[in-house]
């Protein structure tokens, strides 16, 4: 009889989820003749996988694409290939080179001003199509600054709209 707490066993099992991708990243990046180490960690209850290479991040770029479509693709990859070892639905995140650690100081920026703007306002205000983990980011800027937040639209126009606070019943 084991005492595994479930804590224990969510861990062990987003730590193999990393491994397993781990793994078929880095087949994949032999078979395309890529350089590239491979970190794993755990982040807010999911794997976190990130290629890295301190030689040459340039040579990575290939990996993020255009505003980082190649790396959504690779991400959803990879998510597939856990899936296929586990059996389970993985909510892996990827990251090459530090683009969506970089990305996500960019959307907050753009957030906070967008904020800024619904407040001064006072009316709701679009923002531009982002993609999925973009839009994350998003709201919870918007969540943290006391704001709601939704999505509209279809993809790939899917996109956030901040309204101003909801009136507090006092």
């Amino acid at each position: 009889m084991t005492n595994a707490s479930p804590e224990k066993s969510q861990v062990t099992r987003l730590e193999e989820e990393g491994e397993i991708a781990a793994d078929y990243l880095e087949e994949l990046m032999d078979i395309v003749d890529l350089d590239g180490d491979i970190d794993l960690d755990i982040h807010h209850d999911r794997a976190a996988v990130e290629i890295v290479s301190e030689d040459s991040p340039g040579s990575l770029d290939a990996l993020v694409g255009q505003d980082g479509e190649v790396l959504e693709a690779l991400q959803d990859l990879t998510r597939l290939a856990v899936m296929a070892r586990t059996g389970e639905r993985s909510r892996l995140m990827l990251d090459v080179a530090g683009y969506r650690a970089r990305r996500r100081s960019e959307l907050e920026a753009e957030a906070t001003a967008v904020i800024s703007q619904v407040k001064e306002g006072g009316s709701a205000v679009s923002m531009r199509p982002m993609n999925a983990f973009e839009r994350k980011v998003v709201h919870d800027v918007v969540a943290e600054q006391g704001l709601v937040s939704d999505s509209a639209g279809t993809e790939p126009q899917r996109h956030v709209v901040v309204h101003p606070a909801a009136p507090t019943d006092d």
